[in-house]
């Protein structure tokens, strides 16, 4: 998977890529569907939700240039395998799943890596989490009507946010930066993603 789905492409950041060596995808995924754990395709994990797609999570962890000391707001928690990713290449992840079925067993799971830089909260993910903010970047893996101000106001001064946003049927990637009062965001590509329900996102009806 690492090498056919992720070097052979665009991700070049050594560190996302010793993060997949690392983390096994199959750990995350329901039985009916190990056999598919390492394809490059999102898969179902109950729910329904989605693990996304491997290159789209290497893609999202190297755009947000991380180097290691960062303290991170993941929004989606699923099955916890980005939650992983994440804990091998930061310092702090603060995760967010509205699913207590989902955060349950991915907590569970987490817990027998022996992490110990993750903390776990059942939540509105759209809202984010005050508390713990600023936060040195964040990582949506839900799509957005628009970009949450929440979000926007609980990132760190010089940090970054990845979100897709769009309708409920395809988004486009945003990169964004926060440079004081400056908000840019980047369209990077296209992508799809299960929508981001709740105050902030679409509503769950």
């Amino acid at each position: 998977m690492v090498e056919e789905q992720l070097v052979s492409r665009d991700i070049t950041d050594q560190r996302v890529i010793d993060a997949f060596r690392h983390v096994p995808r199959h750990l995350f995924i329901t039985e009916k569907h190990l056999d598919s754990a390492y394809d490059d395709r999102p898969l179902p994990i109950g729910c329904g939700q989605t693990i996304s797609q491997p290159y789209m999570v290497a893609y999202m962890l190297q755009e947000l240039f991380l180097k290691g000391k960062e303290k991170v707001l993941e929004i989606g928690t699923g099955s916890g395998y980005q939650t992983a990713l994440l804990a091998e290449l930061v310092r702090e992840v603060y995760t967010i799943e509205r699913l207590s079925g989902l955060a349950v067993g991915a907590e569970r799971i987490l817990k027998t890596f022996g992490f110990s830089n993750i903390t776990f909260k059942i939540s509105d993910g759209s809202i984010g989490w005050k508390e713990k903010s600023p936060f040195d970047r964040i990582i949506v893996s839900a799509g957005a009507p628009d970009i949450p101000h929440s979000l926007i106001d609980q990132l760190a001064d010089k940090g970054i946010m990845v979100v897709p946003v769009g309708d409920e049927f395809s988004q486009k990637l945003f990169r964004v930066n926060k440079n004081g009062s400056e908000i840019r965001a980047e369209n990077l590509t296209g992508c799809v993603f299960v929508k981001l329900i709740g105050k902030e996102g679409w509503s769950d009806e």
